[in-house]
């Protein structure tokens, strides 16, 4: 997990002394942004103590110092409020495991009225899938068990299929514009929950077995992610473009409630196309079971790739 000192040099870095107005007298500099003692002036406190918060050597930081320092970093609101998050951790308690996430029964029943006209997924603050819809388990992860989120040990993990599966590379048109939003949010996801124990598992096992994502969660960016747009190109339904919207759930406020609309006529076609095979599972599932080839089992899916247990918990 990210330490406040990681994020203030990551931080620090990025601002240059032409940007806050200090003047450099054509001196070589050994770093990329800002000295500390630069950084210090500017947020008006002595350079010992910010070198003392920066090495993780002091107890902690008023409010008044971390907004100074927000203020000198030029840290957006979602930056600021990481910044926040992380000093309340540096004092506070060590990892353990958090409880078994379930879905909220009243975010089940707006999943189930939404029925099968749009994708829809309920994740959990790790991003695993706690529940989907028939569509939106054909948009993403048609490969993967239907009935895989309601385990709670071999729940789809949204992370680990991004990074770890390749399926989810070619599914996905704008791939790195997209892992990098998942980085940016898995970093502000740590510092809201900075005990989650699940959460540092998943953290390292990424920055281990995928180089891509270690690269990414190196430059330290930070960022919510509640809207945005996804070109794919998926294996039944074609070329399609989705914009997806995030509805934060009262009742769980670490869950969230995801759906997927298109952006052209075209698109639109392509979801309805799916929808319908979503609705003919349906209803052989409550007749009689399908002819033919069957459904693949949990743990074995249809396409040669990785196993389920590499992208699920």
């Amino acid at each position: 997990m990210e330490s406040l000192g990681a994020f203030l040099r990551s931080r620090r870095d990025r601002v240059t002394p032409s940007q806050v107005g200090l003047r450099t007298y054509g001196t070589a500099r050994r770093v990329p942004g800002l000295r500390r003692e630069e950084l210090a002036q500017l947020a008006g406190v002595s350079a010992g103590y910010y070198t003392r918060l920066e090495q993780g050597l002091a107890d902690t930081a008023s409010e008044q110092v971390l907004s100074a320092l927000a203020r000198a970093l030029r840290l957006d609101e979602v930056e600021r409020l990481h910044l926040f998050n992380l000093a309340r951790r540096s004092s506070g308690p060590r990892l353990s495991e958090p409880p078994r996430e379930e879905p909220h029964a009243r975010v089940l029943a707006l999943l189930n009225s939404l029925g099968e006209a749009i994708p829809a997924l309920v994740l959990g603050r790790r991003g695993d899938v706690l529940a989907w819809n028939r569509t939106g388990h054909a948009l993403f992860a048609g490969h993967l068990a239907h009935d895989a989120p309601k385990d709670p040990e071999e729940r789809p993990s949204i992370p680990r299929m991004f990074f770890l599966d390749p399926r989810s590379r070619d599914l996905h048109r704008n791939w790195e514009e997209l892992a990098r939003i998942h980085v940016a949010y898995l970093r502000l996801t740590a510092g809201r929950f900075p005990t989650d124990a699940r959460l540092a598992r998943l953290i390292g096992e990424l920055v281990m077995r995928s180089g891509e994502f270690a690269a990414m969660w190196a430059t330290g960016e930070v960022a919510d992610c509640t809207t945005g747009d996804m070109h794919l190109s998926h294996p039944a339904a074609g070329a399609l473009s989705i914009a997806y919207q995030v509805w934060l759930q009262p009742d769980s406020p670490d869950h969230r409630l995801e759906i997927y609309t298109p952006n052209s006529p075209a698109s639109a076609a392509a979801l309805r196309t799916l929808a319908d095979a979503a609705g003919r599972d349906d209803a052989r599932e409550a007749g009689t079971a399908p002819r033919g080839r069957p459904e693949p089992s949990r743990g074995q899916p249809a396409l040669a790739g990785p196993s389920f247990s590499t992208i699920s918990r």
